[in-house]
């Protein structure tokens, strides 16, 4: 297929990086990400397989090159490895690469699969090694299930990597250990800071943690050099000589990433979402609907890159509304 006109937006950045959700359901209920008692959206307003099939195809015939399938947790949705399949076709064709981020307690399950089908690499929530931390974080008794897919994962031949959200008071004094865990097993390991996003039911400002404290203490412990080490997302990394391992951080509220954001988001209703931070959107569901489905598909991905802002505005203040009312779950991890 010839590639149409690449998506470039207001600001000159090409997108060529889309983040697919899948669903909007998990199996775990992550304090800072949803509230236990969490609502989860009725099927028929997801987009069915073949719609999430045929917004990956537009993408990358405007020159995306890399998707991520996320959720809630892609992995719980029924039939998900046949998407898997049939976007794994896709590479070498358009794709350069088809990965995935989760929260591991399928892992065991698919890890074979998901390399059968052209996945060489995935990304592993991961915030502790503590069981009772774990599940006081996670609301689910669930560690046992994400060690043993990790190591599943490992066995199929896939690349893992582990994301770690830097909590205070929660796992901050455990993140060296962490790294080390993690560079000991032949992992990278990228920390995020918590991003204000969506209803929960604490105080997220009581946990929240800079990454700039973070790599402080890090640098007192070990010796970090700064690294050209580029993923396609926004992460910056450093390589630690004490560990020989890799280190990554994500960091939205103390060192805003957007002069080269390459990326869109898609929820599972087919929202896309032009800025993980804002509100801009436009209704791809809808223009799959249609009558003339692939010609407002067109017209959809045109008005995002027009609306696309040049950066967002997070914050994270006590008594604060989040930036966007949406749940990262919603709009796709």
């Amino acid at each position: 297929m010839s590639c149409a006109q690449p998506l470039v937006d207001a600001f000159n950045r090409r997108i060529t990086y889309l983040r697919l959700s899948v669903t909007d359901r998990c199996d775990l209920r992550c304090s800072y990400c949803m509230p236990e008692a969490m609502q989860f959206l009725p099927k028929k307003e997801v987009l069915t397989l073949d719609e999430l099939h045929k917004v990956a195809l537009a993408f990358i015939d405007r020159g995306v090159s890399k998707i991520r399938l996320t959720g809630g947790e892609p992995l719980v949705r029924r039939d998900m490895i046949e998407l898997v399949r049939a976007l794994g076709r896709k590479l070498g064709d358009g794709l350069d690469e088809l990965t995935l981020t989760t929260n591991g307690t399928q892992l065991e399950r698919f890890a074979d699969d998901l390399a059968a089908a052209g996945v060489k690499r995935i990304n592993v929530s991961l915030d502790t090694l503590d069981p009772v931390l774990f599940e006081t974080l996670s609301r689910r008794n669930r560690l046992g299930d994400v060690l043993r897919g990790i190591a599943a994962a490992r066995e199929a031949g896939l690349k893992v990597k582990l994301n770690t959200v830097a909590l205070k008071g929660l796992n901050e004094a455990e993140i060296p250990f962490l790294i080390e865990w993690a560079h000991r097993h032949g992992h990278e390991l990228t920390l995020i800071e918590a991003m204000p996003l969506g209803e929960i039911d604490g105080e997220r400002a009581d946990h929240y943690l800079p990454l700039t404290a973070v790599r402080d203490d890090l640098e007192a412990r070990w010796t970090l050099t700064p690294s050209e080490h580029r993923s396609g997302g926004p992460a910056r990394y450093v390589q630690i000589a004490q560990t020989g391992g890799r280190l990554g951080f994500i960091t939205p509220l103390t060192n805003n990433f957007c002069a080269g954001c390459n990326r869109v988001r898609v929820t599972a209703t087919g929202q896309l979402y032009a800025c993980l931070g804002g509100a801009e959107q436009v209704d791809l569901r809808a223009a799959l609907r249609s009558d003339a489905p692939d010609a407002n598909v067109a017209l959809a991905l045109d008005e995002a890159m027009r609306i696309k802002p040049e950066k967002h505005h997070f914050r994270i203040e006590r008594g604060a509304a989040p930036a966007q009312p949406r749940p990262m779950s919603l709009t796709g991890g």
